[in-house]
């Protein structure tokens, strides 16, 4: 896929997430950011994966420029609310390129972290099927857990249809839903951890990788920063989850949502033999479980779940990646 592919690819996956802003912003990238300056540069001689499925440069790059808005009046002057002609946006953008290129080829070297809170709804509506069908404390813990906003997934309320499910003072979630709501139970968090590569302490950097025309995302963000911070080790996923102990009379929970398409082949490998090593000695008063949000070429992300013993795949519901919508199947 050329650079040009990726943008336009972005560009159409942002429209269909209900952001104008940003499909107008990709689409520009498509067809006027040329190898010319060090941020073209780098970005024209990008090798792998660089679309939304892989490595997202698209997006890798658009957050950056957000970040920088906040801070350089020429480029905020042309960001939401504000809605500038394509020939000034790209004036605007163009010139921060050059501009700030040493600050943004570094922040380039780092995968988008919006730790996007809305997909707390596909680990909340998980979480009471595992309550319903195993009934213990959970251990819950995330790889791939940027600043760790969604191990506290048990603070929001999931609602939708008249239904709720969650705390009454719960941050409420309320996507488009489809199907029965999942199980009446209630799902307890006895300890909760994470680990990614590179954790986020500066809240600013989640909030720079939301969307600039969605202010409801950075409520439900700055609702949940709020709060204490769960505690997320800097390592390899792989090597973090080997390390997990057993623990009697818990459901242990190893989740992760849209994290798993940026680890290396050999972590993933890895990550997988050991959840199978794990799941091949979990008994009914250690039980272990795998709940899954990753895109797997159909609409949105697909929410899938495994509990050993046992270990058989189950789909649970397609999610869309912001949370805004949930088509349950379990």
């Amino acid at each position: 896929m050329t650079l040009r592919e990726a943008f336009t690819r972005q560009s159409a996956a942002c429209a269909g997430m209900g952001s104008p802003f940003m499909a107008r912003l990709m689409a520009l990238c498509a067809d006027r950011l040329g190898p010319e300056g060090p941020i073209g540069a780098r970005l024209h001689a990008w090798a792998g994966d660089l679309s939304p499925a892989g490595q997202s440069v698209p997006l890798r790059l658009a957050g950056g420029l957000h970040r920088l808005s906040w801070d350089d009046p020429a480029l905020g002057a042309v960001y939401p609310p504000h809605d500038p002609s394509d020939a000034a946006l790209w004036t605007a953008v163009a010139a921060a390129l050059d501009r700030h290129a040493d600050w943004l080829d570094a922040w380039l070297d780092s995968p988008p972290q919006t730790n996007e809170v809305g997909r707390s709804a596909a680990f909340r509506a998980a979480a009471h099927v595992l309550a319903d069908r195993v009934g213990l404390p959970m251990v819950w813990w995330e790889l791939g857990a940027s600043a760790g906003l969604n191990l506290r997934w048990d603070a929001t309320a999931l609602e939708a249809g008249g239904w709720r499910r969650g705390p009454a003072d719960g941050i409420a979630l309320a996507p488009d839903w489809t199907g029965p709501p999942p199980p009446d139970s209630a799902p307890e968090v006895v300890e909760r951890r994470g680990v990614d590569l590179r954790p986020v302490e500066d809240p600013d950097r989640l909030r720079a990788y939301l969307w600039p025309d969605q202010p409801e995302r950075r409520a439900r963000t700055d609702a949940l920063l709020a709060l204490p911070r769960a505690p997320v080790d800097a390592g390899d996923a792989a090597a973090w989850l080997e390390d997990r102990p057993s623990r009697e009379g818990r459901l242990r929970v190893v989740a992760h949502s849209v994290a798993w398409q940026y680890f290396p082949e050999e972590t993933a490998a890895r990550a997988e033999a050991a959840l199978r090593a794990m799941g091949a000695a979990a008994t009914a008063e250690a039980p272990l479980a795998h709940v899954s949000m990753e895109a797997d070429g159909g609409r949105g992300a697909a929410l899938r779940l495994r509990v050993w013993p046992g270990g058989a795949w189950e789909p649970l519901a397609r999610v869309d990646f912001h949370g805004r919508w949930v088509a349950w199947r379990a």
